[in-house]
């Protein structure tokens, strides 16, 4: 049996190896410099565990992450080296963090775990945790799209009294913001599949977290509004991450659904990243409950790939303990 000690990672000397692992966890690339950053920012709402041999070697971590806006509820990443697994260790960690979370009054916690990996969603399941969802990844070949088809569609839009723009086209003022803050929330919280639970606290947090982020691209906010009411009834936001974009959100207000809005304001997201982002790929991801958004996008040509599941515990639940 391997001997191991948990103590809390030195972000100087223990971020490095961190964040190779994060990057494998999340299918994106993260940097020690930027887990350094992160933590120096967010350290507040980070709880996070070393396994740690005698001779010093990592042997895995956990790094958990409170939600801004439901602050009671956590999302985190656990993993345990191949060559030590089978030892207690990933045993160890998520005991230390149920009980970290609790200590903290904590009520939730989260994690999503690849849907090719059953051993991991195992794991989970046998110390609690159940699916919530199923997050479909879905790639689109931008260097084969054929938008052209969607021109008639976002013409009679035109017609009948939307205007589609851009955060860029509206001076990205904070009044915009503050419209496509609730019009993201209102959106999001009425997907297919989703529990209703806010992304974000308040228009600050949002404002914050995707206004200033750096992946934020106002030409990329696209907005359409009812000129007959002034109203902001529908959207796509896309953005640029290495060398491919992703569709971060695309939603209608429900009292707008059915007019073939959410095509046509995709198309021009779709057009902005091969145009001006000149990018040959876009991913997204969707709720599998979410059929009509997932039936959109296979429309436009996007195909399957693997995506997550999101496996949740209530900690002060019976059998938590």
């Amino acid at each position: 049996m391997i001997t191991f000690t948990l103590r809390p990672a030195a972000p100087e000397h223990d971020f490095g190896q961190l964040a190779a692992w994060i990057s494998m966890l999340e299918g994106e690339t993260t940097s020690a410099a930027g887990l350094q950053t992160h933590y120096a920012q967010e350290g507040a709402r980070i709880s996070q565990r070393v396994a740690v041999a005698e001779d010093g070697e990592l042997l895995g971590f956990y790094w958990a992450t409170r939600d801004r806006a439901l602050p009671e509820r956590a999302t985190f990443l656990l993993f345990v080296t191949p060559a030590a697994r089978g030892q207690g260790i990933g045993r160890a960690l998520i005991a230390d963090l149920e009980g970290a979370m609790r200590a903290a009054g904590l009520a939730q916690l989260r994690v999503n775990v690849w849907d090719d990996q059953p051993a991991a969603r195992a794991f989970a399941e046998r110390r609690g945790f159940v699916e919530r969802s199923h997050a479909l990844a879905m790639t689109l070949d931008l260097t084969t799209f054929d938008d052209r088809p969607y021109d008639a569609v976002i013409a009679r839009l035109h017609g009948e009294g939307f205007c589609f723009t851009s955060m860029a086209a509206l001076g990205d003022t904070e009044e915009a913001q503050r419209k496509l803050y609730l019009l993201n929330d209102v959106t999001d919280r009425e997907t297919l599949g989703g529990d209703g639970s806010p992304s974000w606290a308040a228009f600050e947090d949002f404002q914050q977290q995707v206004c200033r982020a750096d992946w934020y691209r106002p030409a990329g906010q696209m907005v359409v509004i009812d000129t007959a009411t002034g109203e902001w009834v529908a959207m796509s936001a896309i953005s640029r991450f290495d060398d491919y974009a992703y569709n971060l959100h695309t939603g209608v207000d429900r009292r707008y659904r059915g007019r073939k809005l959410a095509q046509a304001v995709k198309v021009l997201a779709l057009r902005y990243a091969r145009d001006e982002l000149h990018v040959a790929t876009v991913r997204t991801h969707h709720n599998s409950r979410n059929l009509p958004m997932i039936a959109i996008d296979r429309k436009l040509g996007y195909v399957q790939t693997r995506g997550t599941w999101l496996l949740e515990k209530d900690l002060m639940g019976e059998g938590s303990a």
